[in-house]
């Protein structure tokens, strides 16, 4: 998948990374775990000021997925109580995206952390007690090669 999904002859390397651009479909498609482990692969090895970028994608499909094991599982003894560690990914997340942007790499980190923010709300104003994700409501991320920074 990583493979096919390489772009071709863009001018930032990064958004046409097959890692990278796998971890968005892998999000749009609410596989956040994948979307966090394929992201991995790229973030382990930079050395560059896009570490904390990538740490921060990373950090918010983790939060995704407690959401999602959450809502798919509300009464279980550990899914149940999946709310608070969401919240405190998305903080975590938007610490380290807060240097990013409007745009980053193809992608509009302005409007990602404003996403990762209503959703901490959310749940904030609920006091961890209403989930805001569901697989109709989940949210679609996309790449915007016409605004490569």
């Amino acid at each position: 998948m990583v493979a096919a999904l390489e772009g071709k002859g863009a001018s930032d390397a990064i958004a046409e990374n097959g890692f990278y651009r796998a971890y968005f479909r892998l999000w749009n498609e609410q596989d956040y775990y994948q979307a966090h482990d394929v992201l991995e692969h790229i973030w382990l090895k930079t050395t560059t000021e896009d570490a904390r970028y990538f740490k921060g994608l990373i950090q918010a499909a983790g939060a995704f997925v407690h959401l999602k094991k959450q809502f798919e599982h509300p009464t279980h003894p550990k899914h149940g109580r999946r709310l608070q560690p969401a919240v405190r990914l998305f903080h975590l997340a938007l610490k380290n995206l807060s240097e990013y942007g409007p745009v980053r790499h193809a992608f509009d980190v302005a409007k990602f952390r404003a996403l990762l923010e209503d959703y901490a709300n959310e749940i904030l104003r609920s006091e961890y007690k209403k989930n805001p994700w569901s697989p109709r409501r989940a949210p679609k991320l996309q790449l915007r090669p016409e605004i490569i920074s």
